[in-house]
């Protein structure tokens, strides 16, 4: 399977090397890591599915506190809900297709537009996804001041993807080969739809045709990040960025 280098394109839109790695800004000894400038921080977070999205989102919410909004978990929600636009968006999920904008925009502004995500600052999980989502919330005044692209290669992705489970009960992602879940919870541990080889395929597919267009939209915010390491050496990274934010 042919990888594609998202990095690669990166470089075309920022005109700049894809090593983006710095050291934390200074501080001063036993002062806590926290971030460094005045007023509240804005970072979208974006790559193919199984990229490690949802694990550095993690760690950046425990450590800089920001309100995490997710794209697909407002799309989740709304699937579960069986409201008209998620039982829409089902249809283009089930199939591994780019849910249209009409489907997700509102949600997204109605999400970063609560008086939390205005103090706190906010962290823009995967969305926008391609070229008219960005200028469907640039249009209504959101701009991020990093915009974090992760890469890891296709082949890479695909195997992620389809070894992950689902604990129902707890909402927990396990891999059946990276993060094994415990023996006693395999028996109700799920699948998504969408997490079959087929699916991933197409979906990376979907991402790749637009992933361009919306590094382009954010060239001169964009830090592109190596997604193909351990998650502290890729959190480490991105803190770099944030503390410098």
């Amino acid at each position: 399977m042919a990888s594609f280098t998202l990095a690669a394109s990166a470089a075309q839109f920022a005109g700049a090397k894809l090593d983006s790695r710095r050291a934390p800004a200074p501080r001063a000894q036993g002062r806590r890591a926290v971030t460094v400038s005045a007023g509240p921080k804005r970072v979208m977070i974006a790559g193919a599915p199984a990229s490690g999205k949802g694990t550095q989102c993690e760690l950046i919410v425990e450590k800089y506190g920001l309100v995490h909004i997710s794209a697909g978990d407002l799309l989740r929600a709304a699937v579960k809900e069986g409201t008209p636009a998620g039982l829409e968006a089902k249809e283009y999920m089930d199939r591994g297709d780019l849910v249209p904008d009409s489907c997700v925009v509102t949600m997204v502004v109605d999400a970063l537009d609560t008086p939390d995500a205005k103090e706190k600052g906010w962290l823009l999980d995967g969305y926008p996804r391609s070229a008219s989502q960005a200028d469907a919330i640039a249009e209504q005044g959101i701009e991020p001041d990093s915009f974090l692209l992760l890469d890891v290669p296709d082949e890479k992705l695909v195997e992620r993807v389809v070894g992950r489970r689902l604990d129902p009960e707890t909402g927990k992602i396990y891999h059946m080969t990276f993060s094994p879940p415990p023996a006693d919870i395999v028996d109700r541990l799920t699948q998504r739809s969408d997490d079959t080889e087929e699916k991933a395929l197409n979906r990376l597919k979907v991402h790749h045709s637009n992933v361009e267009a919306v590094v382009g939209k954010y060239a001169d915010k964009m830090k592109a990040i190596d997604g193909d390491r351990a998650k502290t050496e890729v959190f480490a990274e991105i803190c770099g960025i944030i503390d410098e934010m």
